[in-house]
């Protein structure tokens, strides 16, 4: 009843079993077994040479990866709705040490090239203004809207002409790929994304998230190894975040619970056709609902964001398949 976040969803049961198997005596920090096996795991699935690192949050993540392309004398174009501007209390700028956070707009919390482009050519190139360095997007977006492969492609092709990096936050990664229907690759290194952060928490994970560079963007894993150190984020038992990894890996565990995920919210889209803010692409729904309405369903148990004026968002986790979310989609329908 709860569709609130889908970070407050149970640790699904592989993960609890990855941890258990991993209880055991081996070396510390990312020198055992477990950690050493990522590359190569997440290299079979993206189909190129990866450099994986893991980190316990995905803000961690997220800003990690910026610092490594952004100094802290430049900017990084986001969206204004992107989660390292409004969710990571200024995370970016912190482990950064300055970098700023231009601010794009687009539908569906979506960034474009245009946009890109108009926010960069408004900067002057001379000293006295921060030059950019860096394009973050979301994929999944804020709005679970997801980024095909042609529309990541063209933001790649104009990073890669300006000389910038391009970060891809994945916190929603996998219902993304869920919903496209596409191989790994085609929405990251092949359109030209040099750094991923790979989801898992939102997916059933407990504590992990990993940081991938793809291509040239491997030759920055020694200075993240660092930045991770002095941010805090070495943990002595890194063991216990690789075992969730690759737990999420083995058998496509990632995108199965995506799957799930994603068939939820489409039922729930289904019930409400017309109150839909933006299209169902992922395991959110952004629906229109009045305070009454709102109060109406909370009063039958059901728990979920208010967003905005006379609207609401609903997260389906990885444990709310169509069958689970059933009671709301038809306690909407009936509204």
């Amino acid at each position: 009843m709860r569709f609130f976040s889908d970070n407050a969803a149970p640790v699904c049961p592989e993960i609890l079993e990855a941890l258990a198997r991993a209880n055991s005596v081996d070396t510390a920090y990312d020198g055992d077994a477990l950690s050493a096996r990522l590359d190569a795991a997440f290299s079979d699935l993206f189909e190129t040479e990866v450099t994986a690192l893991w980190v316990s949050t995905g803000t961690a993540a997220n800003s990690l990866a910026l610092a490594a392309l952004c100094p802290p004398h430049g900017s990084i174009i986001c969206h204004r709705e992107a989660h390292i501007q409004n969710d990571e209390c200024g995370a970016p700028g912190f482990y950064t040490h300055g970098a700023s956070l231009l601010l794009g707009t687009g539908e569906g919390a979506k960034l474009d090239p245009e946009e890109i482009s108009r926010i960069a050519g408004a900067i002057r190139d001379d000293v006295h203004q921060m030059q950019v360095h860096a394009v973050s997007i979301t994929q999944a977006s804020e709005y679970g809207m997801a980024y095909a492969p042609d529309e990541v492609a063209a933001i790649g092709d104009l990073c890669r002409a300006k000389g910038w990096g391009l970060h891809m936050d994945g916190a929603r990664f996998a219902n993304a790929v869920a919903h496209l229907g596409c191989a790994p690759a085609d929405i990251t290194w092949r359109a030209g994304v040099d750094m991923l952060s790979f989801g898992c928490v939102k997916n059933g994970a407990m504590s992990a998230e990993a940081i991938l560079l793809f291509g040239d963007a491997r030759e920055k894993a020694e200075e993240i190894r660092f930045r991770r150190k002095r941010g805090g984020h070495l943990l002595s038992k890194g063991r216990y975040l690789a075992a969730q990894i690759l737990a999420m890996l083995e058998g496509d565990l990632w995108l199965d619970n995506a799957r799930a995920a994603n068939a939820g919210a489409a039922l729930i889209a289904e019930a409400a056709p017309d109150r839909l803010v933006h299209p169902v692409e992922a395991n959110e729904v952004f629906i229109r609902l009045s305070s009454e309405e709102a109060a109406g369903l909370r009063a039958k148990g059901f728990d979920f964001y208010d967003w905005g004026e006379g609207e609401a968002r609903l997260v389906t986790g990885w444990n709310q398949d169509a069958e689970a979310v059933r009671p709301l989609a038809q306690a909407i329908a009936a509204l």
